[in-house]
C-alpha cells in the first residue's frame, strides 16, 4: 500500500491534468492559475520553514567531528572534518552540499557469517549525487524559456549537455542519467528488505512525482512533439507577469507542467527541504571551538540565585539540632 498509494496518486494527477485539457479545455487554470499557486506555495513555505528552524535555540556548541580538533601547534588540525574557523565551516558545507561527503563516508552493517562487520554504502552514494547533479543541470536547462536572450553560460552547458548528439532531436546526457538515477533509488527502495520496512508512502511519493515529470518531459522531447516557441512564450508570459496561454501547445506539455507544479508545491512540506535544512543543521554549520571560544546558552535565564549562607540562615536551627556544623560559626 506504501508504493501503490503514492503511485495511484502520482496517475491521478497526471489524469487530472489530461482530462481538464484534453475534455474541458481548462488552458487558464492549468496553464496560469496552477503555476502562480505552485510558486506561492513553495515561497511560502520555504521561508516559513528556514525561519522556523533558524530560530530554533542551539544550547550546545555540537559540530559532528570525525578528525582531529585544533589544539597545540604541533598537533596537525583536521580543517574540514573538524573546522575550527568560519572558513573552515564553510569549506566543509560546500563538500556536503556539492558533493555529499558525509553520504560518502557512510557505512553500513553487514553480516559476515556469526559477525557484523561494517560494508559499504557507495552506491547509494554515487546514485543520489548523478540524480542531484543532473536534476540541477536539467533546471538550469530550462531556464532558457524564461530568459530572452539566453545568457552565454546557460548556451554552453547546454551545448556540453549534448556532447552524445548522434542525431535530431538534441539526445542530452542529463536525460538519461537523470531517469537511471531515479530508477536506481527507487529499486533501492524496493529491493533491499530493511529499505523497504522504513520506508514510508511520503519518500515513494516524491521519487513517482519526479519520474513523472521527467517522464513526461521525455516524451515530448523525443516522442510527441511540442511547439517550443508557444512554450517559451507561456514561460515569459508567467515571468514577466503577463500570463497568456498559446494554441497549439500540446496536452502532454501541461501533464508537464501539472506535475512539476505539484512538485514544486510540495517542496517545501516534504523531505524534499532537506535540500533548504542542510544548511541550518547545527551539526553542519558550527564551528568545534568550545574550547577557545564560550558559547552562550540562548536559553539561560537570569534566575534567582539561594546562596549557601542564605541557605544555612533559612535552615541554622534545623542543622544545629542535628548536629550540622555552620559556617558562620
Amino acid at each position: 500500500m506504501k508504493i501503490a498509494v503514492p503511485l495511484a496518486l502520482t496517475l491521478a494527477l497526471a489524469g487530472i491534468a489530461w482530462a481538464g485539457i484534453q475534455l474541458l479545455g481548462l488552458y487558464g487554470l492549468f496553464g496560469i492559475v496552477v503555476p502562480y499557486v505552485a510558486l506561492a506555495s513553495f515561497v511560502v513555505g520555504f521561508v516559513y520553514r528556514l525561519v522556523k528552524w533558524g530560530r530554533s535555540a542551539v544550547p550546545f556548541r555540537i559540530p559532528t567531528t570525525c578528525g582531529q580538533q585544533k589544539s597545540l601547534p604541533w598537533v596537525k588540525q583536521n580543517k574540514i572534518e573538524n573546522p575550527a574557523s568560519t572558513a573552515g565551516v564553510v569549506g566543509r558545507m560546500l563538500m556536503e552540499v556539492l558533493f555529499f561527503r558525509s553520504l560518502f563516508r557512510n557505512t553500513k552493517t553487514e553480516k559476515h557469517g556469526a559477525n557484523l562487520g561494517v560494508g559499504s554504502a557507495k552506491w547509494l552514494w554515487f546514485g543520489a549525487l548523478v540524480f542531484h547533479w543532473s536534476m540541477l543541470v536539467v533546471v538550469l536547462r530550462h531556464l532558457r524559456f524564461f530568459l530572452e536572450p539566453v545568457p552565454a553560460p546557460l548556451a554552453a552547458l547546454e551545448g556540453f549537455d549534448s556532447l552524445l548528439q548522434v542525431g535530431l532531436p538534441v539526445l542530452y546526457i542529463t536525460d538519461l542519467t537523470i531517469v537511471c538515477a531515479l530508477t536506481f533509488l527507487f529499486v533501492r527502495r524496493v529491493v533491499l528488505p530493511r529499505v523497504r520496512s522504513l520506508s514510508l508512502p511520503n519518500d515513494f511519493f516524491p521519487l513517482f512525482l519526479l519520474l513523472g515529470v521527467v517522464a513526461a518531459g521525455v516524451a515530448m522531447r523525443y516522442f510527441v512533439r511540442v511547439d517550443v516557441e508557444a512554450v517559451k512564450e507561456m514561460a515569459m508570459g508567467l515571468v514577466t507577469l503577463h500570463p497568456v496561454v498559446v494554441d497549439g501547445v500540446g496536452t502532454i506539455f501541461y501533464v508537464h507542467l501539472f506535475l512539476a507544479c505539484a512538485l514544486v508545491a510540495y517542496f517545501p512540506w516534504s523531505k524534499l527541504m532537506h535540500a533548504g535544512g542542510v544548511v541550518l543543521s547545527p551539526t553542519r554549520n558550527m564551528a568545534n571551538n568550545s574550547r577557545s571560544v564560550r558559547h552562550v546558552n540562548p536559553w539561560s535565564r537570569d534566575l534567582p540565585v539561594h546562596t549557601y549562607a542564605e541557605y544555612e540562615e533559612e535552615f541554622k536551627d534545623k542543622m544545629v539540632k542535628v548536629g550540622l556544623p555552620l559556617d558562620a560559626e
